[in-house]
């Protein structure tokens, strides 16, 4: 589940703030497994397809896939989960699966750098939904599979719709410098407030240095990071916050645990080829 809100039809309104207007973008078909869990940004120019990748046996297996600048598709098999019958059944159609190459070098990253299992996330301070994913599956996903994820975190600020996800990114970068990312990233998803006297708060109650991190606030040093982490992400066709990459393959929204389990038992088990 991201930051916007979709129905299975070929026309998607984009969420904008701009009360009055409204930007349409076509797609195929979309499938979301629980609507009103994803908040999208404005870009008119895309094509992009939201989909929830649903692994549970017996129902729709998907993959979303996108291209920079040139629109995307998405493709859906059916598995059926009826007993056998007498003749012989119709030949089924193998799930077919997207990777994407996510980089991942350089951003923050909780555990080991060998891990068979790197899940990415582009991810809004702000965001509701973003905030639901941690405070219900990020710890016990974690928990799940110790010493077998690694995962890393990138930010997309809707900043249209959320003007304090920028200035959170960087406050969050500006903590690590001093090695203080994770613990003061926890402290922005629970906070209930984001400005800048939070922020350095924030510093504060950690132990760092507040007269360096709030010279990092505004000093722009991590700016030119961030978009990158932005430009990446747009031009992939991420539409949405937040939205995941499981060794490369796309989960879309603040889906439960369960749904992150089953492809990272497929891939553990070296079903995905």
């Amino acid at each position: 589940m991201p930051c916007m809100t979709t129905k299975p039809k070929k026309s998607i309104p984009i969420l904008d703030n701009d009360d009055d207007e409204e930007d349409v973008v076509e797609t195929p078909a979309v499938i979301q497994q629980e609507p009103e869990e994803t908040i999208t940004f404005k870009k008119s120019h895309f094509y992009s397809v939201l989909v929830v990748l649903a692994f549970a046996v017996g129902v729709l297996v998907g993959y979303v896939a996108w291209g920079p600048g040139s629109g995307a598709t998405a493709a859906v098999t059916q598995q059926q989960a009826a007993a056998p019958v007498a003749q012989a059944p119709a030949a089924q159609q193998a799930p077919q699966y997207q990777r994407y190459d996510i980089p991942t070098a350089g951003f923050p990253s909780l555990g080991p750098d060998d891990a068979p299992i790197v899940v990415v996330e582009f991810s809004d301070f702000q965001c509701p939904f973003c905030r639901r994913f941690h405070d219900e599956t990020y710890q016990s996903l974690l928990d799940a599979y110790p010493g077998q994820i690694r995962f890393v975190y990138r930010n997309l600020p809707l900043t249209s719709i959320h003007p304090n996800a920028m200035p959170a990114a960087v406050a969050s970068l500006c903590a690590n410098d001093q090695n203080a990312y994770w613990d003061y990233h926890e402290k922005l998803f629970s906070s209930e407030q984001l400005d800048e006297e939070t922020y350095i708060r924030y510093a504060a109650d950690l132990g760092l240095d507040t007269e360096k991190f709030t010279a990092c606030l505004s000093s722009g040093s991590h700016d030119a990071e961030i978009q990158g982490d932005m430009d990446f992400a747009i031009n992939l066709g991420v539409q949405s916050t937040p939205t995941f990459f499981v060794n490369g393959l796309a989960i879309v929204g603040a889906q439960p645990l369960t749904n992150f389990q089953q492809i990272i038992e497929k891939e553990l088990a070296g079903e995905i080829p």
